[in-house]
């Protein structure tokens, strides 16, 4: 009898905390889906090389709001938290940081050899970066929970 309900108490902590994650994910979601339909307008606004100087501030105006919403996203998840996932965003981060500093090194090298510009690789590791630390720690939540 005593096994059973330890076997009961256990599984109900499990099924809290999957709620408390799920919860987490769900709330980081709504706040993220406007966040990246900002992205998607300034990257569409920034894609035309022959800009006239209005287009140019909008474009620079989408972009610092962008920023701003992906900075305050990132806060008030960081917020709801608890100290694990804040440790696990943390390295996660640690990791992604590591390789756009290796892929920028590496991106300047082929740049001075004239091999690629350096312009049409910063982008894309940038973006690289941001894939890399969300997969770390969406991959790290999921299988060390």
């Amino acid at each position: 009898m005593m096994e059973g309900t330890a076997y009961f108490r256990r599984m109900a902590k499990q099924v809290r905390q999957d709620q408390v994650t799920r919860a987490a994910r769900r709330a980081v979601l709504i706040d993220g889906i406007p966040v990246s339909a900002l992205g998607v307008i300034a990257l569409a606004l920034g894609s035309n090389p022959d800009q006239s100087a209005t287009q140019k501030a909008w474009w620079i105006a989408t972009t610092t709001a962008f920023s701003l919403a992906v900075a305050w996203v990132l806060l008030r998840a960081f917020r709801r938290a608890d100290e694990y996932l804040r440790r696990v965003q943390l390295e996660s981060m640690a990791v992604a940081f590591a390789a756009v500093l290796v892929a920028l090194q590496v991106a300047t090298l082929l740049d001075a050899a004239g091999i690629v510009a350096l312009h049409q690789l910063a982008q894309l590791i940038l973006v690289g970066g941001l894939a890399i630390w969300l997969t770390i720690a969406d991959l790290r939540t999921r299988f060390h929970r």
